[in-house]
């Protein structure tokens, strides 16, 4: 028997993963991680006197103690260990990835599946190299579909993950500009982002959940098998349109050309029907009646700083500050400029990570922002500031600039949009408006 399938063994007894110490209880096994600034092998001991079974590790310095697993490298072992985990179960996997919406059409997808089936998914946004196989290893034996959600920065982190993955099918909700430093151009990102498709091409049932709007995906899945999803008229097996030009997106869908079937979410911005509308076909695909996804739809209300609305005592705010690149703030701004409201406001967050476009990319944001209609429009971080006073825009150097404005001339009756990278800390704001 292997290394590896020996702790294949012990963690079938000990199911419970962590990386984290501080989360070190009697039963669990602790992986002792490496980081720019830290190493889990200093704490693998503490781990074990918490109580955990075991501590994987990669420290030959380490004391003897039959309850250290040592292995060459700690976070290969992991990746192996929830890749082997995946496969030995077979539960039947989606894998989602996109440059805009993947977390909240995982949400979504989730919370459709959920209407008929015991589902994992991933949680939050563990979406890397790390989060992917710690979600992998909460799989159950009586889990009945697994969503995953897979994120890159750079050319092959998705065929990587995939590999780890390994999915039965697969959706990528869009493609567009961001993290442009790490892949180059757009169409690095087109090419890293359908690396799904061509490992499920490589699959003997490979499948796709396809919005078959978007040209770059439809010509990426060429010759795959494919469950379409798209617009009124687009002949997409579930086809939708919007029926409402309110804060919350309300939409109608159709299954195979049947009746049509309305849906009143909680969710802001007409972008998200794309979103809603992938998890509608594959909660289809897997057999949740069309009643039963609309049920889900509009009882899910986002938690995550993702298209979340907020009524404060003194204005309301629409909070999608957990992440920012050109094309999500493109359709964030398209929608705000459709609501109606007498006091609409933007706070606008800089993106991070567009290497030589930031600039260029930066300039149509202000410019866009500078048309949408809002009273007063705040910029935030370096990266605006060129271009702030050519678009009679607020410019703030970062977010503590922009609370001290708030303290010191506190708005009110306001319709907020605040949009910007993590980075930013814009999430930081709501508290105060």
């Amino acid at each position: 028997m292997s290394q590896l399938e020996q702790l294949y063994s012990l963690y079938r007894q000990h199911p419970e993963v962590t990386t984290d110490s501080r989360q070190a209880a009697p039963g669990k096994l602790y992986f002792a991680l490496r980081g720019e600034r830290f190493d889990g092998n200093r704490f693998a001991l503490a781990a074990l006197e918490a109580g955990c079974e075991a501590a994987v590790v990669d420290d030959a310095s380490l004391p003897c103690d039959p309850r250290l697993v040592r292995v060459e490298n700690v976070l290969e072992t992991l990746q192996q260990l929830a890749a082997l985990h995946r496969r030995t179960l077979g539960t039947p996997t989606l894998q989602i990835t996109g440059t805009n919406g993947k977390t909240t059409t995982k949400e979504l997808t989730a919370a459709v599946l959920s209407k008929g089936k015991r589902v994992l998914f991933t949680q939050g946004n563990l979406n890397n190299h790390i989060g992917v196989p710690l979600t992998l290893l909460r799989l159950r034996a009586d889990d009945e579909v697994a969503v995953v959600e897979t994120g890159a920065n750079h050319p092959g982190e998705i065929a990587f993950l995939s590999e780890i993955v390994a999915p039965d099918c697969g959706l990528i909700t869009n493609v567009g500009t961001a993290h442009l430093a790490g892949f180059g151009s757009f169409e690095g990102v087109v090419q890293t982002k359908t690396e799904l498709y061509r490992y499920l091409a490589a699959q003997p049932k490979g499948l796709v959940f396809l919005h078959i709007d978007n040209p770059h995906l439809r010509a990426a899945a060429e010759g795959l098998d494919t469950f379409t999803y798209g617009a009124a008229g687009s002949g997409a097996k579930v086809e939708g349109e919007l029926t409402g030009h309110g804060a919350f997106l309300a939409f109608r869908f159709r299954v195979d050309g049947g009746e049509w079937h309305a849906v009143q979410t909680q969710l802001v911005g007409a972008y998200n029907l794309a979103n809603a509308l992938a998890a509608i076909a594959v909660g289809t695909y897997f057999g949740i009646a069309p009643q039963a996804a609309v049920e889900a739809l509009e009882a899910y209300r986002p938690t995550n700083n993702r298209s979340q609305w907020t009524k404060t005592e003194h204005n309301e705010l629409i909070v999608d500050a957990y992440n920012a690149n050109p094309t999500s703030m493109h359709a964030a701004l398209s929608g705000f400029a459709a609501m109606a409201h007498a006091r609409k406001c933007l706070i606008l967050g800089e993106m991070r990570e567009l290497g030589e476009a930031s600039a260029a990319e930066h300039a149509k944001v202000a410019a866009e922002a500078a048309s949408v209609g809002a009273e007063e429009v705040w910029l935030v971080g370096d990266a605006f500031r060129p271009f702030a006073a050519e678009t009679g825009a607020q410019w703030f150097a970062d977010v503590e600039a922009v609370k001290a404005h708030i303290a010191a001339q506190p708005p009110r009756d306001c319709l907020f949009l605040i949009k910007g990278s993590n980075g930013t800390r814009l999430f930081e704001l709501p508290q105060l408006l």
